[in-house]
């Protein structure tokens, strides 16, 4: 892992449930730190400084090479793979700090926040078409959609991110989470699965 990109609202569900609209002339981002990563299948604990902690399931792109400057047409060669994860989120501090026009960091960027699945190599997995994108908690199906609902597609975010960033093997894109967000409590069995990928699993444990 290199550095991880997230997309904002690139669902447009998911943009109007959190009361804001889909900025369609261009994509926008954040960060996570290497210190949000982690695998798959592990007990992470419900962090600090919240009472709002939230699911986001996501596809992920993994680079494979170096992009800079390049056309959407550019982007696929550009990718070694695919996978699941998922984007925990301090839901209470994002609203604080969008009331007050004040950057995301503290609820974006927390330890064991960006969740991942194995990848599977692009060329196993196919083009990315309709494939179906969900997530359960305990069982309970919240979020349920499709690939091809993202705003902006995995080439035109490549591209994008390209004319701010020389992009380098082993960047991480998470590229957008469906409507159906919501909390989830200490024992929460967390499973977000993409149609023909590796599904990624969690379970919030205690409070530190």
């Amino acid at each position: 892992m290199h550095r991880i990109f997230c997309v904002g609202r690139n669902y447009a569900a998911h943009a109007a449930e959190m009361g804001a609209e889909v900025d369609r002339a261009a994509p926008f981002y954040f960060t996570k730190s290497a210190l949000a990563f982690a695998a798959s299948g592990q007990t992470l604990p419900y962090p600090p400084a919240t009472s709002n902690y939230h699911h986001e399931v996501e596809l992920v792109v993994a680079l494979g090479t170096e992009a800079f400057r390049i056309e959407p047409a550019q982007a696929w060669g550009t990718i070694y793979g695919y996978g699941c994860g998922l984007d925990m989120t301090r839901r209470d501090l994002q609203l604080a700090a969008r009331e007050k026009q004040l950057p995301w960091d503290t609820a974006k960027d927390v330890e064991h926040s960006a969740v991942f699945a194995e990848l599977t190599p692009a060329d196993r997995f196919g083009s990315l078409v309709s494939q179906r994108i969900e997530l359960t908690v305990n069982g309970e199906r919240r979020q349920a959609s499709r690939l091809d609902d993202l705003v902006w597609g995995v080439d035109e975010l490549i591209s994008d991110l390209s004319h701010y960033y020389h992009l380098a093997p082993g960047d991480l894109i998470m590229t957008g989470t469906p409507a159906g967000v919501g909390p989830v409590q200490p024992g929460d069995e967390i499973v977000g699965e993409i149609e023909g990928l590796a599904p990624v699993h969690m379970t919030v444990g205690e409070p530190e």
